[in-house]
C-alpha cells in the first residue's frame, strides 16, 4: 500500500508541475488580437472527417459570397487545410498531426468541420479528441455558444472555459489499485480571470444588462469556489451589468421554466458544466445540430460545427444530405469575430428564415430533403433579398 501511495504522490507532483508552468504561460500572455490592425486575415478552412467536409464547403461558399469584395481587395484569404481525417490522425498517431498544426498556426481564425474521436471498440488507436487538442495547442480558452429563439424569449450566450476544470486532466487521472480511481479538476485564478472578463466584455460590448455564473459551489467548495468568488471580483470592474449565480443542477431546470428562461442573457461557467447546459439549451432551437460554437483565445479562434462526424452518413451515401445548419451558424459567429458585424447579422437573419418561417427547403438527411449544396444556394437567394 505504501508503494501504491509513493507512486501517487509522484504522478500528481508531476501534475502540479505541468498546472503551474501553464499557469505562467497564461501570465506572460498579451491583449486579445486586433483584426481591424491586420492587413490580411487568413480564414482556414478544415474539413474534418465524415460529413465534414460536405458541410464545410457549404459554409465557405457561403462565407466567400458574403465576402467576395474583401477577398479581393486581398483583406480576407481563405486557406483550406486537409489532413485532419481520423485515418490520418492515427496513422500519425496524433490527435493533431504536426504537419496540420502548423498549418493552423498560418491562420488567424479557424472554420471547423466535425472530427470523430476514438471510442472503445473502433478500429483507431485510443488518441485525443482534436477538439480538445486544437483548444489546448492554440489556447483557444473560451467556448462561445449562442442560442436563440426568438418566438420564445430566448436570447442566450454562454461563456465556457476550454481549458482547465474537469476536463483538462481527463486523460490523466491515476487507478490507485484495482478499488480506487481518482480524476482531478483544475481551476486556476488566470484562467477564471479571462473567461469571465470575456463574458462580462461580451455583455458590455452587446447591451446585455445580466451575467450568470454556473457551478456547485456548494458542495465543490474549493475549485468550484474559487471559480465563484473570482468572477464576483470581475464583476466588481462592470458596475452596470448584474451578476447572479445558480448550481449547475438548479440551472438546468431553469432552462425549462417558462417565466424565469427569458430573464437569463450570458451565461460563464466551468468546462463540465458548460458542456451539459450547452447541450440542454440547444435543444431549444431544434438540437446541437443547429447551433454553432466558437473557441476564442487571445491570438486564434476556432468556429464549429458542435455535432459529430456522423459516420454512418458517409457510408451510405448521404453526405450531401447532412444538415450544415449547424457549420453555417459558425460560420456567422466567425465573420461577426473578425468585425464584420453587417454580414454576420445578414446570414442570421437569412438562417431564420430558411429555417423558421418561410422553409422553402427541408432537411431531412435523406433524398427526401434538400441536399446542403441547395441548402446553402437558398440561404445566399436569401441573403441576396434582403
Amino acid at each position: 500500500m505504501n508503494s501504491q501511495i509513493e507512486a501517487a504522490k509522484e504522478k500528481f507532483g508531476k501534475l502540479i508541475e505541468e498546472q503551474m508552468a501553464r499557469v505562467e504561460m497564461m501570465k506572460s500572455q498579451g491583449d486579445f488580437i486586433d483584426y481591424s490592425k491586420l492587413d490580411e486575415i487568413v480564414i482556414g478552412v478544415v474539413g474534418g472527417d465524415g460529413i465534414g467536409p460536405a458541410i464545410t464547403k457549404q459554409a465557405q461558399r457561403i462565407l466567400e459570397f458574403l465576402l467576395k469584395d474583401e477577398v479581393e481587395k486581398g483583406k480576407i484569404k481563405f486557406k483550406v487545410i486537409d489532413g485532419l481525417t481520423i485515418e490520418n490522425r492515427a496513422k500519425a498517431n496524433k490527435a493533431i498531426p504536426d504537419d496540420v498544426l502548423e498549418e493552423l498556426k498560418k491562420c488567424h481564425v479557424i472554420l471547423k468541420g466535425p472530427t470523430t474521436t476514438p471510442r472503445a471498440g473502433d478500429p483507431w488507436p485510443n488518441i485525443e479528441s482534436a477538439n480538445v487538442a486544437m483548444r489546448k495547442e492554440l489556447d483557444l480558452f473560451a467556448n462561445v455558444r449562442p442560442v436563440r429563439v426568438p418566438e420564445k424569449g430566448i436570447d442566450w450566450t454562454f461563456f465556457r472555459e476550454n481549458t482547465e476544470g474537469a476536463y483538462v486532466l481527463g486523460s490523466k487521472g491515476l487507478h490507485l489499485n484495482d478499488d480506487i480511481a481518482f480524476d482531478f479538476k483544475v481551476i486556476t485564478t488566470q484562467g477564471t480571470e479571462r473567461i469571465a472578463r470575456a463574458a462580462f466584455e461580451y455583455a458590455k460590448a452587446n447591451g446585455k444588462k445580466r451575467v450568470t455564473v454556473v457551478t456547485k459551489a456548494n458542495v465543490v467548495k474549493t475549485t468550484d469556489g474559487k471559480f465563484l468568488n473570482i468572477c464576483k471580483e470581475v464583476a466588481k470592474d462592470y458596475p452596470e451589468i448584474e451578476m447572479d449565480d445558480w448550481y449547475i443542477d438548479i440551472m438546468t431546470a431553469k432552462l425549462v421554466d417558462e417565466k424565469r428562461r427569458t430573464q437569463f442573457q450570458v451565461f460563464v461557467l466551468p468546462n463540465l458544466y458548460g458542456d451539459i447546459l450547452t447541450d440542454e439549451a440547444a435543444e431549444f432551437q431544434g438540437g446541437v445540430g443547429t447551433a454553432g460554437s466558437a473557441n476564442i483565445g487571445k491570438k486564434y479562434a476556432m468556429f464549429e460545427a458542435i455535432h459529430g462526424s456522423a459516420p454512418r452518413m458517409v457510408e451510405e451515401g448521404r453526405a450531401k444530405y447532412a444538415d450544415p445548419s449547424s457549420i453555417i451558424r459558425a460560420a456567422s459567429m466567425l465573420l461577426s469575430h473578425i468585425g464584420y458585424k453587417e454580414e454576420a447579422e445578414k446570414l442570421d437573419k437569412a438562417m431564420d428564415i430558411c429555417t423558421r418561417t418561410e422553409k422553402k427547403l427541408v432537411m431531412t438527411g435523406r433524398d427526401t430533403g434538400a441536399t446542403n449544396e441547395e441548402f446553402a444556394n437558398y440561404i445566399m437567394d436569401t441573403i441576396k433579398s434582403l
